[in-house]
């Protein structure tokens, strides 16, 4: 993994917002390549598949966690001290137990795990690691850091809370200027002060974060 990202080549496709319709699922097709991911992010789409197609998303109602707004319940603070946290050792990893394909609802193929190691090896991709007493990976993250935006794109956890201790360690690096984007709101995600924000005002915040410089906290 790289300091800081690389430049990318720019994408040949183009991501307009002014033309998407009122529904989460924006456009199909295009390409993985990471100048258009990071492109799409940009202007506030991902790449979801469905029966094999490749889908764009921008949610209506967007997940976002602001830093300052992350709730720690007296619970997961005690699941904090049991755990380590390590971040960017194990990408990989925890991409594939998130794309475990016995989880409910899992999305994660091929092309989109190759994408996103790529983007990792380029700088752009991080995850987050949640490791107990032995060392043992039991949980995590992964998403991009664009600026200041971190937009979170699946976690995982194989014990009690850890996937939440790693969205709150991720949220106490990244700082109070930052924000982080969980696509959409889940009760679980919700338990910790996950909000939804409409599409509009989504796009217009990204816009003071994609451009910012990278919060101070993040490696």
């Amino acid at each position: 993994m790289t300091a800081q990202p690389r430049p990318l080549p720019p994408s040949s496709w183009q991501f307009d917002p002014t033309a998407w319709p009122p529904e989460d699922c924006v456009a199909a097709g295009a390409d993985l390549e990471p100048g258009t991911i990071i492109e799409a992010y940009r202007h506030g789409a991902f790449p979801m598949p469905h029966e094999g197609e490749l889908l764009w998303w921008s949610p209506m109602q967007r997940g976002v966690l602001e830093p300052s707004a992350v709730r720690v319940s007296r619970s997961l603070s005690r699941s904090m001290r049991r755990y380590e946290i390590t971040v960017d050792d194990s990408f990989e990893e925890v991409i594939d137990a998130c794309a475990d394909p016995s989880r409910p609802g899992a999305w994660i193929d091929s092309p989109i795990r190759e994408a996103f190691v790529r983007l990792h090896r380029l700088g752009w991709g991080h995850s987050v690691e949640t490791r107990d007493a032995e060392g043992t990976l039991v949980g995590g993250l992964y998403g991009l850091s664009i600026g200041s935006l971190f937009a979170g794109e699946s976690m995982f956890h194989h014990a009690t809370d850890a996937s939440k201790v790693a969205l709150v360690a991720l949220a106490r690096m990244i700082g109070d200027e930052a924000l982080i984007d969980t696509q959409w709101r889940t009760p679980h995600l919700g338990s910790l002060g996950v909000t939804e924000w409409p599409r509009d005002r989504y796009l217009a915040e990204i816009g003071h974060h994609i451009d910012a410089p990278r919060p101070g906290g993040w490696p």
